[in-house]
């Protein structure tokens, strides 16, 4: 029977050994490209690295932030639903309300539009 210590070495020399060994079989029968790029899977960039982003995706960035941060504080709220109750329900509404008016103008302003 291995101890703590001794098995977490195992896995270890195992995941190290089974990296190695598939590192080296990729080697030995994997396809070569003609020139290794370390982006892109191996293939030349169509724009440049510095060239800039449409507003639209600022956009979704924080409409995505927005729904992060509602479940965030959407899985704490269960727990105090099941003690405040009501007051908590109420509260909560209103948290997704604000929510749902920051994406209807989001929408509204084309927000979503990506044409």
């Amino acid at each position: 029977m291995l101890g703590p210590l001794e098995a977490a070495l195992a896995v270890f020399v195992a995941a190290v050994g089974l990296t190695l060994a598939l590192r080296a079989l990729g080697d030995v029968g994997g396809a070569t490209a003609p020139e290794r790029l370390p982006y892109a899977g191996g293939y030349p960039p169509r724009v440049h690295a510095w060239s800039r982003f449409h507003a639209r995706y600022y956009v979704m960035a924080f409409v995505f932030l927005a729904f992060d941060m509602e479940m965030v504080y959407m899985y704490p709220w269960a727990v105090v639903f099941a003690r405040e109750g009501a007051i908590a329900f109420v509260e909560m509404g209103w948290f997704i309300l604000v929510l749902l008016l920051g994406i209807f103008y989001t929408w509204r302003e084309g927000g979503f539009d990506w044409a």
